[in-house]
């Protein structure tokens, strides 16, 4: 099973009630906007079912972003609570890095642009914009491996071995 899933399917089959792990509601699956009576008899509006425990399956939680990795390599490499934190950190600045790097690229791609469309080629602009695309490299670069010393420094042995057969394997790209 794709670690990606084994949450969805624990929450659906750990004891909720019902063929799912969760309440029947006619008409109500997942992402239907369906009522519920509180306790002082007003109405409220949900997405997904709720469960018993009291935790709703919102729209939020299938979110991508820094979550799918690190669960994905939160089960893959068996970390714990802390590694788990950090590792949250690690991704979260790379992640960064490369969203400043898309928006360089979108800027370049603008230069490039403005290069080619002038009247006379502008050779300097389309200089500076390639200048640009090289500089956000180095920086995605820099932050690439400043990302695998500090993953190197938080794993045991075991689970750098692990890491690096993610690695090889293409099942984690860097």
């Amino acid at each position: 099973m794709h670690p990606g899933l084994l949450y969805w399917w624990k929450l659906r089959h750990d004891g909720h009630g019902g063929e799912f792990g969760c309440e029947s509601h006619a008409g109500h699956g997942d992402g239907e906007r369906w009522r519920e009576r509180s306790e002082h008899g007003r109405w409220r509006q949900h997405f997904g079912h709720r469960h018993g425990d009291g935790h709703e399956d919102g729209g939020d939680l299938g979110s991508f972003g820094v979550r799918r990795p690190l669960r994905f390599l939160a089960y893959k490499l068996h970390l714990d609570d802390a590694q788990v934190s950090e590792l949250a950190r690690i991704l979260d600045e790379l992640k960064t890095e490369r969203a400043q790097a898309e928006v360089d690229r979108r800027r370049s791609l603008g230069s490039f642009a403005d290069a080619i469309g002038d009247d006379a080629f502008n050779r300097d602009r389309a200089f500076q914009s390639a200048d640009l695309r090289v500089q956000s490299a180095t920086r995605l670069r820099d932050a690439v491996v400043a990302a695998l010393g500090k993953l190197h420094a938080l794993l045991d042995p075991e689970q750098r071995g692990r890491l690096a057969y993610l690695i090889r394997t293409g099942a984690l790209q860097i």
